[in-house]
């Protein structure tokens, strides 16, 4: 299934990095940024996590909720996050379901590709040629934030 711009995203429901389910229905009415990478603690998807850490503010600010999904698992995500001091959740996708919904399973990882989900759950934006470095910022600027 190929996702585009104006569909609906597709839902999903997974844990979190302290073990909480989330779903994509618990942030309606708010624009999400659910950034897809492909495993934890790499050069990578490290600059990129710490790109939506340090934009975390601008974010809030923006009442823009910020989700990264792998496969890792809830183990391997809290040490991401207590080593990167990341302040947004991580989802542990460890079936690939989220992955396969949203189109970007790299063959045992997903690629990575951001979605911007909007307030009333359609694909607003997709991002599939990510710069790590400064991912959170490009965002907001394909955003006009």
């Amino acid at each position: 299934m190929t996702l585009a711009v104006g569909t609906d995203a597709p839902t999903f429901t997974a844990k979190d990095t302290n073990g909480n389910t989330v779903s994509l229905s618990d942030f309606a009415g708010k624009t999400v940024v659910l950034y897809f990478y492909p495993k934890d603690d790499t050069p990578g998807c490290t600059k990129q996590a710490c790109s939506f850490r340090d934009a975390q503010p601008d974010y809030q600010n923006k009442d823009i909720v910020v989700l990264g999904v792998s496969k890792d698992d809830e183990a391997s995500h809290q040490q991401f996050t207590q080593k990167y001091n990341l302040n947004f959740p991580l989802l542990a996708d460890t079936d690939g379901s989220i992955i396969k919904a949203y189109d970007v399973d790299g063959g045992g990882y997903a690629k990575r590709v951001t979605y911007v989900i909007d307030p009333q759950g359609k694909i607003a934006h997709i991002d599939s040629a990510v710069n790590t470095t400064t991912h959170a910022s490009d965002v907001l600027t394909a955003l006009g934030l």
